[in-house]
């Protein structure tokens, strides 16, 4: 299934750093969230990406994870000339990663 199925998320942007987090819409689903979402796997799944470091926070109690992605945004708003270089497009992008029922 897709990470969408049991999953939200929000992000936000400054400079070249976006940072997304990945909210479990029922507790059931944390342990899966926890388990199955690391940085390795989302440097795997957004590899067309420039990402130079991930840093994973867990927040057990909010059933969040939130990932804070270095180089992901083409230098940034003002730099990229990219048409969307707000990392808001990137929650989408890792809602789209696969986990295991």
């Amino acid at each position: 299934m897709l990470l969408r199925d049991i999953a939200h998320s929000r992000t936000g942007d400054k400079g070249n750093i976006s940072n997304i987090s990945v909210i479990a819409y029922d507790m059931a689903h944390w342990p899966l969230l926890e388990a199955e979402v690391t940085r390795e796997r989302l440097q795997a799944h957004l590899d067309w990406l420039e990402i130079t470091r991930i840093e994973r926070y867990v927040l057990p109690q909010l059933g969040a994870l939130n990932f804070v992605l270095y180089g992901a945004l083409s230098g940034g708003v003002t730099r990229s000339l990219a048409l969307d270089a707000h990392g808001k497009c990137l929650s989408s992008a890792v809602l789209e990663m696969e986990v295991p029922r």
